[in-house]
């Protein structure tokens, strides 16, 4: 069963491919990228033991030289000195223009892997390959690209879209189930932003999900990635509509700075953070009650938590300041009018205290 969408950019479009066994079949549309090109592979040890024997063994037949760059593994390290341990691979064996780097790994794999090519002589092509559920179904999507800053996630980064993306879900069942749960956060915010009927196909198959049965994972990550790359295609620099898919995230991305990048997944800031967005929606009159705890239960069966650290509000508000979407240092946060439509828009900070304070602890 394999899956493919494709994320409309004109002649900068690409598809993705969604199936069982990908990494370890032929792969015509990655071998033809890599054909007479040089190719780095960026990873880390963890699924470099897994996964990248596989991936070397689609590529190096049809390559014109073939490296690997191993990073450290986590989001601690998603910093400019990993970012330079890639450069300095390229620029030691000569990588030129039109040289190919391929991300096989998580959303920090991605997003490092995926700033380099953006920049490194003024930009290269590159492919993702994400293994876990959180990349899959949103980071490897879109073309965001990015390391982090001591002062904010992600603050550091470029517009850079991929020429595939290849989605192979087998590689889930070796996840531990903290990591399915960080990514069915990102599949419930776009059930919850987007599309009622989704929401309630993963309220209904939630445990086949967390067991991550193929037939199931295949249809929901098609269909998350479906809602990504329509959002994508209508705005691909977030100048308006993509903003939707920050639901959550400005809470989110808080709670993630303040505890340092890596002691709480990103998914897992963004289901409390979700949390306190359906919250603000309420006190705004935006929402009804049954639809915040709703999405509630729906976070807290994916086995996310429902609620943030327990901090001084204050300690929420500061760090929120410094989100990359506040402006001037004002944020802006998607709420939900309904289970399925998103608007943005700023809120008194009384009413951002009162949904924190509500959902801490």
């Amino acid at each position: 069963m394999l899956r493919e969408i494709e994320v409309a950019l004109g002649d900068r479009s690409y598809p993705i491919l969604i199936g069982e066994g990908l990494l370890e079949s032929r792969c015509e549309p990655l071998r033809e990228l890599a054909e007479g090109r040089q190719v780095a592979i960026v990873t880390n040890p963890t699924v470099a033991a897994l996964y990248l024997g596989p991936l070397r063994a689609q590529v190096e037949t049809v390559a014109a030289g073939l490296i690997d760059v191993q990073l450290p593994d986590g989001e601690e390290y998603k910093t400019w000195e990993s970012l330079n341990r890639i450069f300095d691979a390229l620029l030691e064996a000569r990588f030129d223009r039109r040289s190919l780097v391929i991300a096989l790994g998580g959303g920090v794999i991605g997003d490092m892997a995926g700033f380099a090519a953006a920049v490194y002589q003024r930009g290269i092509d590159f492919v993702q390959v994400p293994t876990t559920l959180l990349a899959q179904v949103d980071s490897s999507v879109g073309g965001k690209t990015a390391v982090n800053h001591p002062a904010g996630k992600n603050m550091i980064g470029a517009f850079h879209q991929p020429r595939l993306v290849l989605a192979d879900v087998g590689s889930l069942r070796s996840l531990p189930p903290r990591e399915i749960a960080a990514g069915l956060a990102e599949m419930l915010k776009h059930g919850a932003i987007a599309d009622p009927a989704y929401l309630e196909s993963l309220e209904r198959d939630m445990a086949s999900l967390v067991a991550c049965e193929p037939a199931a994972m295949i249809a929901a990550v098609a269909r998350s990635c479906e809602i990504k790359s329509a959002v994508v295609a209508a705005d691909e620099r977030e100048g308006g509509l993509r903003a939707i898919l920050n639901f959550g995230h400005t809470f989110g991305h808080a709670i993630e700075a303040g505890l340092g990048y890596g002691q709480w997944l990103h998914g897992e800031a963004v289901g409390a953070g979700m949390v306190m967005a359906a919250e603000l929606s309420v006190r705004l009159d935006l929402l009804g009650a049954s639809g915040r705890d709703r999405l509630l239960a729906a976070i807290a069966a994916a086995g996310l938590p429902v609620a943030g650290p327990d901090w001084p509000v204050a300690r929420y508000l500061e760090l929120m300041q410094v989100d990359k979407k506040a402006e001037q240092g004002v944020p802006k946060f998607v709420l939900l009018e309904d289970l399925g439509r998103a608007v943005v828009r700023r809120a008194p900070e009384a009413e951002v205290a009162a949904s924190i304070a509500a959902h801490i602890g």
